[in-house]
């Protein structure tokens, strides 16, 4: 039976998870963890990589390494020029001013770069349920316009997957928590994650009905930012002990930014913490190491005013929810940099209650979002999720004013009818320019659609009656639809978010990632068979070291000469699975001969004549072990004999 899986792509790291017998369950990807960096790679001998592979080459290859990859999805170039500063690959301005980033020699959109995760990722669950996986619930931040949405969906139609349907990420970690209560109860989402804050305000019930009552955020406030106060200051110490500035080394600099985040993660549980990063760079040919301790005094001196910064949207929240802070029941933490002490104290200190502990930060989205999957599938029944427009929607009206149809923070769906009329006498037609934001002047929000209303029945100014309607659905699809009363002439538009990317540009790229599948897949084995056979080279190298005075002469050589040709592939660029298999095997049945000549060699005791097998009865074969469980992670076990 077909499975409906979730994907959160993160901005830093990205998790599968699926339904499975009333229970949510995190999917490992094919390395065994739970969670996939959101990171891909172009690799010198031209294979795209994803993952922890990406990850582990970054610092070598910064330029050709892509991540962060959510913070320019369905954005114009204008709009992320502070965001361009903090990544090392090169972003430019598309055709449309889009956002638009270097890689594999061409400029593509931010939506192409996810898809090779979202990829792996769907391959990963494929494999870990044993079936096809072609639809998906997704999650996006709760401030998401129209345009990222629709972004974020062309992804998943690259990758093969259709969305069926759109969760805000805050609900879906309410989901956590009210599956852990199951109350009636009005709480707080207080969502600080890779490079942005939302606080979300909700009321639960105990028959499962979830309802946004408001939203509010600040889209330059996220653990990123707490990272890059730390890398700031661990340079510019740096600058002024050696009066060298690691900024203008790509390859220190990433190091640092590594360690940045590590000083950030210990001090949320120790008050000090010491970096130690050992020939950081070269000054007049003498290496230079970095040494500098931070404690956690320091760290909360260099991000106080980010977390006081986190308040003013919780108080714009609770206004907008027509609520005040005693109100609240609970305060749900989501994310990991929620860990940090000093945001935990002023989230305390502004709700006047302790943050709820009961859901693991890291995973309240990732779980409970696969819930709205088990909703689709059948798996779960009696929970209503009723979200919330993030931002208003208007009409342009005479003189260029913004008329709002629906406002902010309504629950979805929703429908707005309102009647206008036209400007001049004998007005043939009107012009309807839908618009995003919140502003009153048409020209200074976003605009979304526009189309003509024409074959007005002639008539004075004020006259004609023109019936708009706003339709919004559970996914965020807006239609707008104009109609004439007197002559009953209709037109409409559906709204998914104004990406610069068409169907037709849409369908290409899907086809074209189909295409590519085969030879993508064909690549990825012949890097996982040229890892195996450079593992199974070193095995028999260790082998042949370790056991000189024990291995003869005969078994040396063939050793040897087996090693010798898997390294002539492994020494050629163009290499494919089917070259490494067979030399592959034969080194290990070459390995496996002698590895049960050393083990007979060590179990016949000196001076004792081995038994022939023949002469063996089966029970002499067997051989008594204890067993041991490492039961350390509650997840995952391993038996040792």
């Amino acid at each position: 039976m077909w499975k409906i899986i979730w994907i959160d792509l993160g901005t830093t790291n990205s998790c599968v998870a699926v339904m499975e017998w009333w229970q949510a369950k995190v999917i490992p990807n094919a390395e065994w963890n739970r969670t996939t960096p959101s990171v891909v790679a172009k690799t010198k001998d031209g294979n795209i990589i994803v993952g922890t592979s990406a990850k582990r080459q970054q610092i070598t290859n910064s330029a050709n390494t892509i991540y962060s990859a959510k913070r320019f999805i369905g954005r114009k170039y204008d709009e992320v020029t502070e965001e361009i500063k903090n990544v090392p690959f090169e972003v430019v301005k598309g055709p449309n001013w889009e956002a638009l980033i270097k890689f594999d020699g061409k400029d593509v959109r931010p939506e192409e770069i996810w898809a090779y995760v979202l990829w792996k990722m769907k391959e990963d669950a494929e494999k870990f349920l044993g079936q096809k996986v072609t639809e998906a619930v997704i999650t996006v931040p709760a401030y998401f316009n129209d345009d990222q949405r629709q972004a974020t969906i062309n992804a998943w139609k690259i990758a093969g997957l259709e969305v069926k349907r759109i969760v805000n990420e805050p609900t879906a970690a309410a989901l956590a928590y009210w599956a852990w209560k199951g109350k009636n109860e009005k709480i707080a989402v207080f969502d600080l994650w890779g490079w942005t804050f939302d606080i979300s305000i909700l009321e639960l019930s105990e028959e499962g009905t979830f309802e946004v009552l408001s939203t509010n955020w600040d889209t330059h406030l996220g653990w990123d930012d707490f990272d890059k106060r730390v890398l700031d200051y661990i340079i510019d110490e740096f600058n002024k002990q050696e009066a060298i500035d690691l900024r203008n080394d790509p390859m220190a600099l990433q190091r640092v930014r590594d360690e940045a985040e590590k000083c950030k993660k210990e001090l949320s549980s120790t008050t000090q913490y010491d970096i130690n990063l050992p020939y950081i760079t070269v000054a007049n040919g003498v290496p230079k190491n970095l040494l500098i301790t931070i404690d956690r005094a320091k760290f909360e001196e260099l991000v106080a005013d980010l977390v006081e910064r986190s308040i003013e949207p919780c108080k714009k929240a609770l206004k907008d929810a027509g609520l005040s802070a005693s109100d609240l029941d609970e305060v749900v933490l989501v994310w990991g940099s929620t860990r940090i002490p000093m945001v935990q104290k002023k989230v305390e200190e502004f709700f006047g209650k302790k943050p709820n502990s009961s859901v693991n930060p890291d995973e309240a989205v990732w779980l409970w979002a696969a819930v709205q999957a088990g909703i689709i599938w059948g798996d779960v029944t009696d929970i209503l999720l009723l979200d919330v427009t993030p931002l208003s929607l208007w009409i342009e009206t005479m003189w260029g004013i913004a008329t709002k149809m629906i406002e902010r923070n309504t629950t979805i769906p929703a429908t707005k009818v309102e009647t206008f009329s036209t400007a001049v006498d004998n007005q043939p037609s009107v012009e309807i320019n839908v618009v995003q934001w919140e502003r009153e002047m048409a020209a200074d929000n976003k605009t979304l659609g526009r189309f003509i209303l024409d074959w007005i029945a002639p008539a004075p100014r004020w006259t004609p009656q023109v019936e708009v309607h706003f339709d919004i659905d559970a996914n965020w699809v807006l239609t707008v639809k104009a109609k004439d009363k007197s002559t009953g002439k209709e037109q409409h538009i559906t709204i998914q978010g104004s990406t610069g990317m068409d169907e037709k540009e849409v369908d290409a790229l899907v086809k074209e990632a189909e295409e590519k599948r085969e030879e993508d897949t064909k690549r990825k084995e012949a890097v996982d068979s040229r890892n195996m056979a450079e593992s199974t080279v070193y095995q028999a190298e260790k082998m042949i070291n370790d056991n000189k005075d024990k291995i003869d002469e005969a078994d040396t050589k063939e050793l040897e000469e087996k090693i010798k040709t898997v390294k002539d592939i492994i020494a050629k660029a163009d290499a494919t699975k089917e070259d490494f298999e067979a030399p592959t095997k034969e080194l290990n049945d070459v390995m496996m001969k002698v590895w049960q000549k050393l083990h007979q060699a060590w179990a016949t005791p000196e001076g004792a004549t081995e038994a022939k097998p023949e002469d063996k009865k089966d029970d002499d074969w067997v051989v008594d072990a204890e067993v041991e469980t490492d039961d350390k992670d509650d997840k995952w076990s391993s038996t040792r004999v």
